[in-house]
């Protein structure tokens, strides 16, 4: 999906990757981001963001929750970390990392309030009266007042299948009463997700009905007394996407792919602002019936992976095709569409959720200035590995 512009844009880092992978820095199954790349993109969008006047919290669950990724990009000076679970809680907290959102898209289990109210978030997202109460136990028992944002849902908005949850637009008058009946929460913003989505048809963002559903949730809040509030509108978040969330009335975006250069938006558009930050890698495993085989693990069934280059560096490199493995199937290989030398290297780009495989991931920085050094390899959790 995004070989092509991996190739244009960061030349480089192809380059390295391949490099690394023949001299053997490198396992088969391994992400690469370029630290440099990935912090270009980051300082060109919070200049957009804050020409108008747009927070940005980072999500680095697609880069399997990198801490040292997140410790530069608080050192840049984004908002803190869009924690989607309690797992990127923790592993963030207990970096020293800001906490921006956390809980949306996963409710915080009971198990790990604690630690995490410890950390004192930006805002934690709920999705219930229930889970509001818990946190207000929580963070009552640690003597603060805990700002929570809530999800909310109209009738004709995208939701995502294993992402439902949140207050429906019709009943959140109530849920606001007993919501306000808690003394260590405070409503302090909405939410949705996906508030925008690229569209095929007119090679742009759109904004969806969820955005507006969080707008009319911030004017039923506002009505009630409630001020300065979180309204939160993520998806495609890059710098293309900043002054549609600002003309909406948004305040808030969680930029995650779009740091990266790899958002929809960024495959069609060869003048988009990012470059491509990262790269997969393998390596030739056997040969099949006049098919090569590489090994797999990062697969994402969402990633739309199609191409492939294969050799020992750029120049020594065929480009072939690449079939994933089903999704009712262990991605144990990719399959090539040309047999191949065993021990060669395949490099491909494609959207990825890192923290939902099995890979490493290899973060370099100095690339930029042709002096790239491997900072640590990490596992898709967060934690190193060497």
């Amino acid at each position: 999906m995004f070989l092509n512009r991996l190739l244009e844009t960061n030349p480089a880092l192809a380059d390295l990757t391949l490099a690394w992978q023949q001299d053997g820095t490198l396992l088969p199954d391994t992400y690469v981001i370029d630290l440099d790349a990935l912090c270009e993109n980051a300082e060109a969008m919070k200049a957009v963001a804050d020409r108008h006047d747009i927070s940005l919290y980072f999500m680095l669950k697609q880069l399997g929750r990198n801490p040292l990724v997140a410790r530069r990009l608080s050192e840049l000076g984004l908002a803190g970390a869009v924690c989607v679970d309690a797992r990127e809680a923790l592993v963030m907290a207990g970096e020293g990392i800001p906490l921006g959102n956390v809980g949306h898209l996963v409710q915080t289990p009971v198990a790990a309030l604690g630690r995490i109210l410890t950390a004192r978030p930006d805002i934690m997202t709920v999705y219930s009266v229930e889970k509001a109460a818990q946190i207000d136990a929580e963070a009552r028992d640690q003597g603060f007042v805990q700002p929570i944002m809530l999800r909310v849902i109209g009738p004709g908005d995208l939701l995502y299948p294993g992402q439902y949850g949140g207050f429906r637009i019709g009943e959140l008058d109530g849920a606001v009463d007993a919501l306000a009946r808690l003394r260590n929460v405070r409503v302090a913003g909405v939410c949705s997700f996906p508030c925008l989505l690229f569209s095929e048809e007119r090679r742009d963002l759109v904004a969806l009905p969820n955005a507006d559903t969080v707008l009319a949730a911030a004017r039923m809040l506002r009505a009630r007394g409630y001020a300065d509030l979180q309204v939160n509108m993520p998806s495609a978040s890059c710098c293309h996407a900043i002054p549609l969330v600002s003309s909406l009335g948004g305040t808030h975006m969680e930029p995650g792919h779009g740091l990266t250069g790899t958002t929809p938006y960024h495959a069609a558009h060869a003048d988009a602002c990012e470059r491509v930050a990262y790269a997969y890698v393998s390596e030739v495993s056997h040969n099949l019936d006049g098919r090569a085989y590489c090994y797999a693990g990062g697969h994402y069934r969402r990633g739309h992976v199609g191409q492939a280059l294969v050799g020992s560096s750029i120049d020594a490199s065929r480009r072939v095709r690449v079939t994933p493995p089903s999704d009712e199937s262990i991605d144990y290989h990719f399959e090539l569409s040309e047999p191949a030398r065993v021990g060669d290297g395949v490099l491909m780009c494609f959207r990825t959720q890192m923290f939902v495989t099995r890979s490493e991931v290899a973060v370099v920085s100095g690339l930029s200035s042709g002096e790239p050094q491997l900072e640590g390899i990490f596992d898709t959790q967060g934690r190193r590995v060497r």
